[in-house]
């Protein structure tokens, strides 16, 4: 930090005061060349997390989003909405480790699609119903008949 009156690259923290709502800290700083103080502000850098949607446009990551959807596809099925928050804690895990902070609506939709699949195969069916854009009832039937044969194979290895 330069001291804004004599351009000093040195100085010391005289005070430091976090804001009431915890957003940024104050501090007094006093030059250690002409003595005078000034007064900084510092705040964390938010970068946004961005989603590309499937037409190419891109919008913030919105968590509320995810898990309203999330709570769609479970509604009057026995999941708890913890659960559900763990599992966008998950998609919010997975953003964040992507080095460019975007990721595809495909992306997301697959890993939704993959947790759902384990914890409830009706509320699967219903997410992926509404994301993969069913346009028939012999869409919707392949994927109960995908999920069928999946259960007996599973029955038979067992």
């Amino acid at each position: 930090m330069r001291c804004p009156f004599c351009n000093h690259p040195k100085d010391r923290v005289v005070d430091s005061r976090e804001s009431r709502n915890g957003d940024f800290i104050r501090r007094r700083r006093e030059c250690l060349n002409c003595s005078r103080r000034f007064t900084t502000y510092e705040r964390i850098e938010e970068i946004p997390y961005m989603v590309v949607k499937k037409d190419g446009r891109r919008e913030q990551f919105d968590r509320k989003k995810v898990l309203t959807g999330l709570l769609k596809a479970c509604e009057k099925r026995p999941i708890g909405v913890t659960i559900l928050e763990k599992i966008v804690d998950e998609v919010e895990s997975l953003l964040h480790t992507k080095p460019d902070k975007e990721i595809t609506t495909t992306e997301i939709g697959s890993f939704l699609m993959e947790r759902l699949k384990e914890l409830d195969k009706v509320a699967y069916v219903r997410f992926a119903s509404v994301y993969r854009e069913f346009q028939d009832v012999s869409e919707f039937m392949d994927e109960l008949k995908a999920l069928l044969a999946a259960k007996r194979k599973e029955e038979k290895e067992s």
